[in-house]
């Protein structure tokens, strides 16, 4: 522990003469107290209150809150990279990684070649988490075997290098698109896989039915004279170090070329006759054929529809012209059908009315006391007939209404024909004194 060390210092003399109540010049107050109240917020007083609460010292909290992050973190994985691990793929060796498929070890199956790195990083992310061999011992299992995790960091070492992540893609036999189903469904997506080793980017679409000759053509051209990338050297023999034998290495690595060369003829066939299969099956090159057979007599099978289409137009306008005329015929029979009907109709209503009036005086004695005489009683028909003379259907319909209410009250009855005479006298439909006993 080091010594502790006594500086002596000697403050200055004041001036002499110095009074500090004389000499000393206040140049502000302090503001009077004032009583708040504090909250405890923030992270510090979270940690604070859930140690509080559950009894924990620090280090028992850090480690639990540890705990859960790495839970998080995993289930936010989950949602992109959640492929069920093979109990074999987890038993294998390290050492036999380059038969490994390092997409399936990440969990990366479904997107092989097209995964991003940042999906490689996140999936390896997650794999340390899960079989980190500290992470194993912390949740109690005791088996020293790491050889899975050396698979993991393998795996993504290979598939974060470009260069290496290419070799693998090259002899990736799982990535490789199967030509069985429906035509469009399953050869556009095999084109698509197959495009990724193109030198010459970007790669025609496959297209559907509805693509033009020229884009169909353009497609089988582009892949009929196909430039590949691919390159076989990921599975190349290791050639021997150089403490060995010179013969064995060039020997070697000419095996290696040639198996390279003879993959890559291989894979040139296999391509053409993947093409030759979907040429053979596409129905828009039949479709191009036949326009092509059937373009010669274009303007003859032009001209022939021309004809017929005039002579179906000239068919219809006739047929329509004759449907035209049986409706207009049958309309303008049933309209006069409706119009006879109705002229019935009012003819039996008008007959009725006029029962109604002439019925109307007689039930009233002609408006005579006692028997009427026939002077009385033609003097009285004489004015109804000139009133119904005078009035129209709905008038009458309207007067016999009247009457028959009236009944057989004479007063009622002679009122309403003298109503209706007058009405008639102010239309100018009758001659004031034309009636008699309505007047």
């Amino acid at each position: 522990m080091a010594a502790v060390q006594v500086v002596n210092v000697q403050l200055p003399a004041l001036p002499s003469g110095w009074s500090a109540e004389k000499d000393f010049k206040p140049v502000g107050a302090l503001s009077g107290a004032t009583q708040r109240n504090l909250e405890p917020v923030g992270p510090h007083f979270l940690a604070h209150a859930r140690r509080k609460r559950h009894n924990r010292t620090f280090s028992e909290d850090d480690r639990l809150q540890a705990q859960q992050n790495v839970k998080k973190t995993e289930e936010e994985s989950d949602g992109e990279i959640s492929e069920d691990e093979d109990p074999m793929m987890l038993n294998r060796e390290a050492k036999d990684w380059k038969s490994q498929d390092h997409y399936a070890v990440l969990g990366l199956s479904r997107y092989r070649w097209r995964a991003t790195p940042e999906q490689i990083k996140r999936a390896h992310r997650k794999k340390v988490l899960r079989h980190h061999p500290d992470k194993k011992a912390a949740s109690g299992h005791r088996d020293e075997n790491d050889s899975f995790f050396k698979c993991i960091q393998i795996a993504t070492e290979l598939l974060l290098d470009p260069a290496r992540r290419r070799q693998f893609d090259s002899v990736d036999e799982a990535a490789d698109a199967s030509a069985k189903g429906k035509f469009y469904k399953v050869w556009g997506p095999c084109f698509e896989a197959e495009g990724r080793f193109s030198i010459k980017q970007p790669v025609p679409q496959f297209g559907n039915e509805d693509s033009t000759q020229e884009e169909v053509e353009n497609f089988y051209n582009f892949w009929y004279n196909f430039d590949s990338w691919r390159t076989f050297e990921y599975l190349d023999e290791d050639v021997p170090d150089d403490g060995e034998s010179r013969d064995q290495k060039r020997h070697t690595e000419k095996k290696n070329a040639n198996a390279r060369r003879k993959r890559k003829n291989e894979d040139v066939a296999r391509l053409r006759e993947l093409v030759d299969e979907a040429l053979a099956q596409d129905e828009r090159i039949k479709k191009f054929r036949q326009q092509a057979r059937a373009g010669k007599d274009a303007k003859r099978k032009a001209k022939e529809e021309e004809a017929q289409r005039l002579k179906d137009e000239k068919e219809a306008k006739k047929a329509a012209e004759e449907k035209a005329k049986k409706d207009a015929e049958e309309a303008a029979k049933a309209e006069r059908e409706k119009n006879k009907k109705n002229k019935e109709a009012a003819k039996n209503a008008a007959k009725k009315n006029k029962r109604v009036l002439k019925g109307s005086v007689k039930e009233v004695n002609y408006f005579a006391d006692g028997e009427a005489s026939a002077s009385q009683v033609d003097s009285v028909l004489n004015d109804v007939e000139l009133i119904m003379g005078k009035i129209d259907v709905d008038e009458l319909a309207a007067l016999a209404e009247k009457l028959t209410i009236a009944g057989k009250d004479g007063a009622a009855v002679k009122a309403a024909y003298t109503s209706e005479a007058q009405r008639l006298v102010d239309a100018g439909k009758l001659k004031a004194g034309e009636v008699k006993v309505f007047a």
